[in-house]
């Protein structure tokens, strides 16, 4: 039929148009009586967001590489790791007061070479940590010490890798003491009625008791650090250790904490930190997702990277482990190794820097606990043997410090339970700020940056079949800022080819939850508010990260995984001391200023769900904002930080709110812009 209709409509009979006319009809009716298939949310610019990013590291890296090649003399050098102690304190500080560590050892374990006690003390008050301590046997006391420190493994201290290393120190002549890390081993916090996981173990339990703690200004590794450092306070009370040789090693999220014990806790002698240190700028390129722990708040802003954290125990012993096919970039490994190698030369201590990258697969194997060996006996003096003899791996059930393998069973604190703890505090200490005092924290809190003129915007082609509730739509990509756009579609009864249509006053600006595009489609709500209001302009925006242009950073169905894009430029955000939340706020405020600019002076602000927190903060500080809708808004950060489980990003988290304000202090304020809010969420969100 569609053939016989392309020869058009000369030389037929009337007959045959007639039925020619008839099958068309048939077709039209049978095509609007079938349903309409799904449409593909729109994500046209799905690498912006990462490419803005890496900018960024990047521009960190080379400001401070300009602060390094600066440095000519040993006085600099000095100076340099003053500095960079001082900046590493503004990351992790400021240090709980050390409280009794009450120790107690619950079994002894016999072997030939040493004795392994199974201990547990407290590095804060009802705080338990479970650890081993390797005591050698028939070597007279003191012996040099090791603190070791677990990566990502289900069993903490009782994995293969962490025994072996733990072993070999011992039948060298170190006393060894390693520990479970929280969330890890013995340590859950998430632990059911039956000790088993709730929330999976190691890097679960650490993004989401790590996430939560932002909001009351606390950062996971600060405290995964202070247990390294409480674990180094116990190990020195032991008669058999020698003060004066003490050492930190650990691998993969180990790594992470030996590199940042080296930054934090002067007291150790030597180092080796495996299958961890490379930069923060090859990590960002590489799409390198990271635990809460692993990224400090503020570092990149402080122009810190890897190396600085080692470069803060210059000029002491260090060996850095890794591994030629590990996920941690190796060049970035050899350039952080470059740049303290110079640094331990203007010191006078070149020999101290040792490099070890091993030939297999990310691990502290054999080869690379060997090079640790070799760096701990050349510091101490302690063995000559280099080789590791074969070892005995005990099972999990020999290594524990509990009866049944959990803390949980001894009633202990849990992280969640401190920053419960916390929230509480801040809310009486706070109080209720007014308007002009809310503006100031939310500036400071969001860290927005000081901006004025119309942004330039570029004009997209215009977007049909979309199924929004007016026919015709424009596309408008806003430049918020250097390389971010916002996406604003501009809806209309009138084909829309060019700049905006002036004339109406009043516009309905509508940010989106996760994609302006389906919502259009798909939320009732702004079907009802557009009939409600026939004169005002509509527009739609995504702010950077959602919608148009969602990252599809690593994999592009990982956005809403805890692991995801969307955490990844979220907790990256935060070493760059900008949250994500500030951000997009900052998005929406241009957004505006583009709109008054296109004659809007009256704005009726519209969000839902993520994108009501930009939105709210937005409409406090935009004076054109004169109504403001909010379905699905967040009740109160309250609610997060002091509930055990929540199911919000941590992009909507802004790390220390709660000591300025929460949202309903803003909701109270914009009572006067006619605020409405619909349907709330709380920590966990209806359906």
């Amino acid at each position: 039929m569609l053939q016989r209709a392309g020869l058009g409509a000369a030389g037929l009979s009337l007959l045959d148009a007639l039925s020619l006319h008839e099958a068309f009809a048939a077709e039209a009716k049978k095509a609007s009586a079938a349903p309409l298939a799904p449409l593909e949310p729109f994500n046209r610019f799905p690498r912006m967001v990462q490419e803005h990013f890496v900018g960024r590291v990047r521009a960190v890296e080379q400001l401070a590489g300009k602060r390094r090649a600066a440095l000519k003399s040993k006085a600099d050098a000095e100076a340099y790791v003053r500095e960079v102690r001082a900046k590493i304190q503004q990351c992790f500080g400021p240090w709980p007061e050390k409280t009794p560590l009450n120790p107690r050892i619950t079994g002894v374990v016999e072997r030939d070479a040493y004795r392994i006690e199974n201990v547990i003390f407290e590095s804060r008050p009802n705080f338990p940590v479970t650890a081993n301590l390797y005591v050698p046997k028939g070597r007279p006391f003191p012996l040099p010490g090791v603190v070791g420190s677990c990566g990502h493994s289900a069993n903490g201290k009782a994995a293969e890798a962490y025994q072996s290393f733990a072993q070999g120190l011992a039948r060298q002549g170190y006393v060894c003491l390693i520990f479970d890390p929280i969330g890890q081993g013995e340590r859950l916090q998430y632990a059911g009625g039956d000790f088993k996981p709730r929330r999976g173990v190691g890097t679960s339990e650490h993004l989401y008791a790590g996430n939560q703690q932002f909001l009351v200004g606390e950062f996971l590794g600060a405290w995964r650090a202070w247990d390294g450092i409480r674990a180094l306070d116990y190990l020195l009370t032991r008669p058999e250790v020698d003060a004066k040789h003490v050492g930190i090693t650990g691998n993969s999220g180990g790594g992470t904490m030996t590199t940042w014990l080296c930054g934090v806790e002067p007291r150790w002698t030597m180092a080796a930190p495996s299958c961890f240190v490379t930069t923060f700028r090859r990590n960002m390129e590489n799409e390198l997702p990271a635990d809460t722990e692993q990224c400090p708040p503020r570092a990149l802003a402080l122009g810190l990277d890897h190396a600085d954290f080692i470069a803060a125990l210059a000029p002491k012993p260090v060996v850095l482990l890794g591994k030629e096919k590990d996920f941690f970039d190796a060049r970035g490994l050899e350039e952080s190794h470059a740049r303290l190698k110079r640094l331990y030369q203007l010191l006078g201590a070149e020999q101290n820097i040792r490099l070890f990258i091993g030939p297999t697969y990310h691990g502290y194997t054999q080869e690379n606990r060997e090079a640790m060996y070799e760096c701990f006996n050349c510091a101490t003096k302690i063995s000559t043997v280099q080789k590791e003899p074969a070892m005995t791996i005990e099972k999990d059930e020999t290594l524990w410090c509990t009866p049944h393998g959990q803390v949980a069973e001894l009633k202990p604190r849990t992280v969640f339970s401190f920053t419960r703890e916390i929230s509480l505090a801040l809310k009486q200490q706070r109080g209720t700020p007014g308007a002009k005092t809310l503006s100031v924290a939310l500036r400071e809190v969001l860290k927005l940056p000081e901006t004025g003129g119309v942004p330039e915007y570029r004009i997209l082609r215009s977007s049909t079949g979309r199924r929004w509730p007016k026919k015709f739509a424009a596309t408008y990509m806003v430049e918020t800022e250097p390389g971010i756009h916002a996406l604003v579609y501009r809806l209309d009864d009138e084909a829309l080819m060019s700049r905006p249509p002036r004339g109406a006053k009043r516009a309905l600006l509508y940010v989106s939850h996760q994609s302006a595009d389906a919502e259009l489609r798909e939320e009732p709500l702004l079907a009802e508010l557009i009939k409600a209001e026939p004169d005002a302009a509509v527009f739609a925006c995504d702010v950077r990260g959602t919608g148009e242009s969602r990252p599809d950073t690593g994999n592009a169905k990982s956005f809403f995984s805890p692991y995801g894009s969307d955490y990844f430029y979220a907790i990256h955000s935060i070493m760059l001391d900008r949250p994500y939340a500030g951000q997009k706020t900052h998005d929406v405020l241009r957004v505006i200023a583009w709109l008054t600019a296109q004659g809007h002076g009256e704005i009726h602000l519209v969000s839902k769900g993520w994108g009501a927190i930009p939105a709210t903060f937005a409409a406090l500080l935009a004076d054109a904002v004169v109504q403001v809708t909010l379905k699905n808004a967040l009740t109160s950060y309250r609610d997060l930080a002091e509930s055990e489980e929540y199911k919000w990003p941590l992009s909507s988290f802004v790390p220390g709110v709660l000591k300025k304000f929460d949202l309903p202090d803003c909701y109270a304020v914009l009572a006067a812009k006619k605020l409405k809010i619909i349907e709330p969420w709380g920590a966990v969100p209806a359906g």
